[in-house]
């Protein structure tokens, strides 16, 4: 037997769902008939429980610990890490609680779950030089409506149309108090990382249309007319302003591939 397949059969042995589809060879049956390897295979569990909660401490604040690792449990089982850099998994997570029963009566979950990924995709993006300012003034007039500018590898931006998810979330990040005057409204983040660390703000309607246009590849003038169609009345350069403000925008790179919005599965 080489050591890559007593590695590989271990570790598959190991996960909390263990595919029963592949034949067991003779000596990992073995190895799985003592007492003691559920141990291994609990601690493999705990572990990926405890990644989630980690990785998703807005969810976990909103719904209790207990509830939280209950579901989180179920996941791990139906969907073991791929990588054992635990710092990543669960990205699939917030899809899983669209169509997991108990989370029924807490539709706005999936939404707030899927801002807690935001900011770990942030958190492991690539370091990019991020635009302020000081570009757009220093930009031709008659040149800027055809100026191609990307998202900032680490920029992630979320809509939810029918809850406040992003107010949920700051407020839980921040911790704020969760106050009455909390309008029931859909929303919208925008999450990125110019610096050392994440930050966050609130982006409307055609901020996240501007950026979804931005990572499309499309020039200034286009991604403008796409942010007006969301909202006819935004102020285009207030925008770009609080864009550039958050370090959410570079410069495009004929080679670089932009970041993919957190927005698609929350609308």
């Amino acid at each position: 037997m080489h050591l890559s397949d007593f590695q590989d059969g271990l570790a598959a042995a190991l996960q909390p769902s263990p595919d029963n589809a592949v034949p067991t060879p003779a000596w990992l049956t073995a190895l799985l008939a003592q007492p003691g390897f559920a141990v291994y295979r609990n601690t493999v569990l705990a572990a990926c429980i405890d990644t989630l909660q980690a990785n998703y401490p807005t969810v976990c604040s909103l719904v209790g610990a207990d509830w939280f690792r209950a579901a989180a449990g179920v996941f791990a089982h139906a969907h073991p890490p791929a990588d054992g850099r635990l710092m990543d998994y669960g990205a699939g997570f917030a899809g899983f609680l669209q169509g997991f029963g108990p989370a029924a009566a807490l539709p706005y979950l999936p939404a707030v779950a899927q801002l807690d990924r935001c900011w770990t995709e942030s958190h492991l993006a690539a370091d990019a030089p991020a635009l302020d300012a000081t570009w757009l003034g220093s930009q031709p007039p008659g040149t800027l409506a055809q100026q191609h500018l990307r998202p900032h590898p680490a920029a992630r931006w979320a809509w939810c149309d029918d809850h406040p998810a992003y107010a949920l979330w700051q407020r839980h990040r921040d911790q704020w108090p969760m106050d009455a005057d909390l309008l029931w409204t859909g929303d919208g983040g925008l999450l990125t990382r110019p610096d050392s660390a994440v930050v966050w703000c609130a982006l409307p309607h055609a901020g996240i249309a501007f950026m979804d246009a931005c990572a499309q590849g499309l020039p200034l003038e286009a991604a403008a007319t796409e942010a007006l169609v969301a909202e006819p009345a935004t102020d285009i350069a207030a925008l770009l302003m609080l864009l550039l403000d958050a370090g959410a925008l570079t410069e495009a790179a004929a080679d670089a591939a932009a970041p993919a919005p957190c927005s698609k599965e929350t609308r």
